[in-house]
C-alpha cells in the first residue's frame, strides 16, 4: 500500500515537472513563426548580400571569381557612384525637412477647434493610401511640360522632367507629398497624448499661441518628432519607386539615388557583385546616421 502511494507520488511530481517544463518552453514556441521570417526574409538576404559582395559574377548572377574588397574600391573610385551619394542626401534633406514641417503645420492645425475638422483629417491623410506607383503617375502627368496642371498654374514652361536640376525638385516634391500624410498622422496621435492642463496653464499665466507652441508643445512632442525623423530619414534613402517612374535615375544622372544605383547595376549591367556592395554601403551609412540620432536625442528629446 505504501509502495502505491509512493508510486503515484512520483508520477504525480513527474507530471507537474512536465507542465512546468512546457510552460517555460512555451513563450518560445511562440516565436518559432517570426523567428523563421526573419531568418528567411531578413537575415539571410542580408548576410548573403555580404558574401556576394565579396565576389564577380557572371550575366546570370552566377559566382565567376573571388574579388575580395575590389568592388568596394572599384565603387569609391567610380564617379557615378560617387555622384549617387551626393544625390541621395541631397534627396533626404530636400524631402525630410519640409515633410516634418507641413506635417507639423496640418496637425497643429487640424488639432485646433476648426469647422469640418474630420474632413481635413481625412484629406491630409488620404495620401496615405497612394501608392507610390499610382502617386509618381499621377504627378508624372501634373509635371508634364505641355498639358501638366504645375506649369498652368505657375504660368510658366518648365521642363520638369527633363532638366537636371528641376527633376531631383520633382521626385522630391512627391516624396514630400507622400510623406507629409504619414507625418500628420504620427504628429497628430503625439498631440492627443499632450495634457491639455499644460496649454491652459500657460495660457492662463499670459502665454500667447506661439509661446505655448514653444515653450510647451514642441517639448512635449520632442519624442514624436524624433520618431518622425528618423523615419522619414529612412525613406528618403530607401525611395525607389517614383525615381524608377517618373525619371528612370536622370537626367544625367541627376536623380539616380542609391538605391536606383542598385537596382541598375543589378538587373541592367549584371553586376550583382558591385550592386551587393552598394547595398552594403548605404547599409552601413543608414546604420551611422541612426547611431548618431540617437547619441545627441538625449539633448533635445524630452520624455515624460
Amino acid at each position: 500500500m505504501e509502495q502505491t502511494i509512493v508510486k503515484s507520488h512520483s508520477s504525480a511530481n513527474r507530471i507537474i515537472t512536465k507542465k512546468g517544463s512546457i510552460k517555460r518552453i512555451e513563450p518560445y514556441l511562440y516565436l518559432i513563426p517570426c523567428l523563421f521570417i526573419f531568418l528567411t526574409f531578413t537575415y539571410f538576404p542580408f548576410f548573403k548580400t555580404i558574401y556576394l559582395s565579396l565576389f564577380n559574377t557572371n550575366a546570370q548572377g552566377e559566382i565567376s571569381s573571388f574579388a575580395a574588397l575590389t568592388n568596394y574600391t572599384d565603387l569609391f573610385k567610380s564617379p557615378s557612384f560617387i555622384n549617387s551619394i551626393m544625390v541621395t542626401f541631397k534627396f533626404v534633406i530636400l524631402t525630410t525637412i519640409p515633410s516634418i514641417i507641413l506635417g507639423l503645420i496640418t496637425a497643429l492645425l487640424c488639432n485646433n477647434k476648426l469647422k469640418f475638422k474630420r474632413v481635413f483629417n481625412t484629406m491630409y491623410a488620404m495620401p496615405m493610401a497612394v501608392s507610390s506607383a499610382s502617386a509618381s503617375i499621377i504627378w508624372l502627368l501634373l509635371f508634364n511640360p505641355s498639358i501638366g496642371l504645375v506649369n498652368y498654374i505657375l504660368k510658366r514652361n518648365i521642363g520638369w522632367l527633363v532638366s537636371p536640376f528641376w527633376g531631383l525638385i520633382a521626385v522630391s516634391i512627391v516624396a514630400i507629398w507622400m510623406n507629409t500624410c504619414m507625418n500628420f498622422i504620427f504628429i497628430t496621435a503625439g498631440l492627443k497624448n499632450i495634457p491639455k492642463e499644460l496649454s491652459e496653464s500657460a495660457s492662463i499665466d499670459g502665454a500667447n499661441y506661439f509661446q505655448c507652441l514653444k515653450n510647451v508643445i514642441l517639448p512635449c512632442l520632442s519624442p514624436t518628432l524624433f520618431f518622425v525623423l528618423v523615419i522619414n530619414i529612412i525613406n528618403g534613402f530607401q525611395t525607389f519607386g517614383q525615381i524608377n517612374i517618373m525619371t528612370l535615375g536622370g537626367p544625367g544622372e541627376a536623380t539616380n539615388v542609391l538605391v536606383y544605383s542598385i537596382y541598375r547595376d543589378a538587373f541592367f549591367n549584371n553586376r550583382f557583385g558591385a550592386a551587393s556592395a552598394e547595398s552594403i554601403i548605404l547599409f552601413v551609412i543608414m546604420f551611422v546616421i541612426t547611431l548618431l540620432q540617437f547619441r545627441y536625442e538625449k539633448n533635445k528629446v524630452f520624455y515624460s
